[in-house]
């Protein structure tokens, strides 16, 4: 295959992929658009590499599972703190969307959670993907997505309760 015809699949694919992979990494890092171009990047920058062997398998799955991985390797790394959101948005809206005041509280309560079981509600409520393909994603058993599924819920219930606490003043 030529190099032309190489890159021009490649950013064919990239114009159909890239706002769902910085979607995802935006929820990921809870908004923080730097590091979400960082991890959207890397995973593009590698799709790239191996564009000759993914691309007929699917480049969109192998771009998510590393985007992930990225994601997960970032937070492991020893001394990296996430960054503070700001009251800033991400970009205008033009309708009556969520009080903005809520759309903080969940980011702090995002930040708050795991990195994988924040990556697993992402895959799954975000992106809507079923359990088997998060399992291959995050390269685990199902039962690992689902027992991780219902532990980030209970843990952002639990968070979300604890902000309307602080708000009301009460418990």
């Amino acid at each position: 295959m030529r190099g032309g015809d190489r890159e021009a699949e490649f950013r064919e694919y990239l114009l159909a992929d890239r706002t769902r992979l910085m979607r995802t990494a935006l929820l990921l890092t809870a908004g923080d658009v730097h590091t979400a171009e960082d991890l959207v990047q890397t995973a593009c920058t590698r799709v790239y590499v191996h564009w000759h062997r993914i691309k007929h398998e699917g480049a969109g799955p192998y771009a998510h599972r590393i985007l992930v991985n990225a994601f997960l390797d970032e937070r492991r790394r020893a001394g990296r703190h996430p960054e503070v959101v700001t009251a800033e948005t991400l970009e205008p809206r033009l309708t009556d969307g969520p009080d903005q005041t809520d759309t903080l509280a969940i980011r702090d309560a995002l930040l708050d959670l795991a990195p994988r079981q924040r990556a697993v509600l992402v895959l799954r409520y975000f992106q809507d993907l079923d359990v088997a393909t998060c399992a291959r994603i995050l390269e685990c058993t199902e039962g690992t997505v689902k027992s991780q599924t219902a532990k980030a819920l209970k843990r952002l219930k639990d968070l979300m309760s604890e902000e309307t606490d602080r708000k009301t003043g009460s418990g």
